[in-house]
């Protein structure tokens, strides 16, 4: 039996994807970016301190690292208050050591739970990035439009003493509403969505919002813990993305980036340290690095690419 016509007739249909928030495009076909002082690949660290509840809430989903096994669930509470106490330090104290600074993706809950953690971090000149006030507040479309508005606006008000221009949900989560909301809330730049090696422009009707793409395939707890590879496997992987995205921006004379998405209780530990250190060190070492924090480059792209 033959279809009729109008079953083919779709409103959303147009060249890229099913929404107008962007316009699409392949890397190739937009002009090329450069970083300051001529750098061919921006090296962006980007920290998850998280602040897991003890009890976990499901609405709308239970955050990834949360607690699994009947409450109080006192082994993964523990380890992930690990990050903040001693694994974060390292990765900081890694960081400086090679003149790094970070995007730290904080829960604004930090500031009452762990007092002079955050303060400490900025005051180290590392940026202070958003992050859901703490991991219960995750977000999709079945929640509620009033309520996800209230959770970006409770960890927005945490750490406004910070000024935080980014934001970061919890497992990347958004709703059909959240690029608005964000943008409607003040927000400069969005990390969620890692369909892209460069920033770009999303349009929504509070505002643009730049989309600074943070790869979730090599981040420290995919890799480390989901994948079961060493420290060592994740850094070298580290070295291979960056060895192909030098030479990618040596013959396409375009800059590139290379997030580095870390998180305290999976690789401060001390047996995986090491290997942090060590590729911090050979990035160092490496022609044509530049260690940015994410607003940095939001900022460096904003400059060269107006939104259309």
């Amino acid at each position: 039996m033959a279809l009729e016509a109008a079953y083919l007739d779709y409103p959303r249909r147009a060249h890229g994807y099913d929404h107008g928030l962007y316009r699409w495009s392949q890397m190739h076909e937009r002009p090329p970016l450069g970083w300051p002082g001529g750098a061919a690949v921006a090296v962006v660290v980007v920290i998850s301190a998280e602040y897991f509840p003890l009890t976990p809430a499901d609405q709308p989903f239970r955050a990834p690292g949360h607690m699994q096994t009947p409450f109080p669930d006192w082994r993964h509470f523990t380890a992930r208050d690990y990050g903040a106490r001693v694994g974060l330090g390292r990765l900081l104290g890694a960081l400086e050591a090679v003149g790094a600074r970070a995007g730290v993706a904080a829960c604004g809950a930090l500031v009452e739970r762990c007092p002079g953690l955050v303060e400490d971090i900025a005051a180290r000149g590392h940026e202070i990035v958003a992050h859901p006030f703490n991991m219960n507040d995750t977000i999709a479309s079945t929640l509620d439009e009033a309520e996800e508005r209230a959770r970006i606006a409770r960890a927005l008000s945490a750490l406004a003493a910070f000024g935080p221009r980014g934001w970061l949900s919890v497992a990347r989560s958004q709703s059909w509403a959240t690029p608005r909301l964000l943008a409607e809330a003040g927000v400069r730049y969005c990390l969620d969505w890692p369909n892209d090696e460069l920033p770009y422009w999303q349009t929504t009707p509070a505002g643009p919002l730049l989309a600074v793409p943070l790869n979730h395939e090599l981040s420290d707890r995919r890799v480390i813990v989901e994948g079961q590879q060493s420290g060592e496997e994740w850094a070298q992987q580290m070295r291979d993305a960056f060895a192909w995205l030098a030479r990618e921006a040596a013959e396409s004379g375009a800059a590139r980036m290379l997030p580095l998405h870390v998180t305290p209780y999976v690789l401060g530990l001390p047996w995986r340290i090491a290997a942090f250190e060590a590729l911090l060190g050979w990035l160092k070492a490496q022609p044509g690095v530049w260690f940015a924090r994410p607003g940095e480059v939001a900022d460096a792209f904003a400059l060269q690419v107006a939104h259309p």
